[in-house]
């Protein structure tokens, strides 16, 4: 891709009460000196599936191709792209080193959808830390998932 993709920061994070159970998200777009937030949820989920929801809908949010950094805590997103999982896992038919279905495959394929768009640099950050946009995106979600949980 060019060079002259303009530089975006992103900050995800999703979250569950109970896994599965009620969940949300929460996304932290950067941009010059513009700040978006987003989040949502859905009322029977997995916390993986947050995880790759709120990578999915900040990235979807972007209006044109841009060069991302996206952190998160979530090791299960960073490392299928970071450690190429993903690739591995399309070479053997969307199956897993244990030669099972590849969980949350639709989610997956949107990701890698978008990575075609965007130049992504994937960034693992330590959870529930010193990262203040880490810890942003978690209250969201946290609070996404309580307005679920009856």
């Amino acid at each position: 891709m060019a060079n002259d993709l303009s530089p975006v920061k992103i900050y995800t994070d999703g979250a569950c009460k109970g896994n599965p159970g009620p969940g949300g998200w929460g996304a932290v777009l950067l941009w010059r000196d513009e700040e978006r937030r987003l989040q949502g949820g859905e009322d029977d989920t997995t916390n993986n599936r947050m995880e790759l929801t709120a990578a999915i809908m900040a990235l979807e949010a972007l209006k044109r191709p841009c060069a991302v950094e996206l952190y998160s805590d979530s090791a299960y997103l960073v490392n299928a792209f970071s450690q190429e999982w993903i690739v591995k896992w399309q070479i053997n038919g969307w199956r897993n080193a244990r030669k099972e279905p590849v969980e949350n495959r639709e989610l997956w394929e949107k990701l890698l959808d978008l990575s075609r768009v965007h130049q992504i640099s994937w960034r693992k950050v330590k959870g529930h830390s010193d990262n203040d946009y880490n810890n942003l995106c978690d209250a969201m979600a946290v609070e996404e998932a309580g307005k679920r949980a009856t």
